[in-house]
């Protein structure tokens, strides 16, 4: 029986990609929680496996040449367990470079300016003092909003991100769309992401990954205004 993998995790929209991956997979894990809000990311037995003190994080006890591999940031991890199980990114070298630029497109751009548009809209305004900064709200929920317009436009040629095929990209694309009210988005203009979003939403797998450790998310805003901050510019 295989090892199972160590997913360092806390239920937020980068930690929901992996949970996610691991469950569409059908891996094997265990899951350390990583309380962010705590400051469990700076702790020395954590940067020993994500230095830039992010999660989520894997140790899998089976990587290259049998040997056990500590992985960070959420889009290599994301690449390494595709290539691992061969599944998930696509079966032609196109279909590759499909799932790798959307992949990369929202790692550099829909996880940061979502991360920030949910920090300035809802979080910094709950600090204490508040920063309730129009220019900063303004201008995160409009890229946002130009985003979606991105994805919606690719979703009308497609039934996935990528393509015709359930890929990393949509696991990874996911979380941070399914947040989409948060960020003071609509979705009356864009169809073809809500389609996608109910489609998606309604697997198995990403139900499940989304459900782990659910409970531990923090209702109030105040509560939880510090870790949003640090987790607002990650991708």
């Amino acid at each position: 029986m295989t090892d199972p993998i160590d997913l360092y995790f806390w239920p937020t929209p980068n930690g929901w990609k992996v949970s996610i991956v691991l469950e569409e997979m059908g891996l094997p894990y265990k899951t350390r929680l990583v309380n962010i809000g705590a400051g469990d990311q700076h702790k020395p037995d954590f940067l020993a496996i994500s230095p830039n003190n992010r999660m989520p994080a894997i140790v899998d006890p089976d990587g290259p040449d049998g040997a056990p591999i500590a992985i960070f940031e959420s889009g290599a991890i994301l690449q390494y367990l595709a290539r691992k199980t061969g599944t998930f990114c696509g079966r032609t070298e196109r279909e590759r470079i499909a799932v790798d630029q959307w992949l990369m497109w929202q790692m550099g751009g829909l996880g940061p300016m979502a991360g920030q548009a949910h920090h300035f809209l809802k979080y910094a305004p709950a600090m204490d003092p508040p920063n309730d900064l129009p220019y900063a709200k303004d201008r995160y929920r409009a890229e946002t909003g130009r985003l979606y317009g991105v994805m919606d436009r690719q979703l009308a040629k497609s039934r996935y991100i990528a393509g015709e095929f359930y890929s990393i990209a949509d696991m990874a694309c996911w979380g941070w769309a399914s947040l989409w009210e948060g960020q003071q988005q609509t979705l009356d203009d864009k169809p073809n992401l809500a389609r996608w979003l109910d489609e998606v939403g309604a697997r198995p797998g990403v139900i499940a990954g989304r459900a782990l450790h659910a409970d531990r998310r923090a209702a109030d805003p105040k509560v939880n205004a510090q870790a949003k901050g640090l987790m607002a510019g990650k991708g």
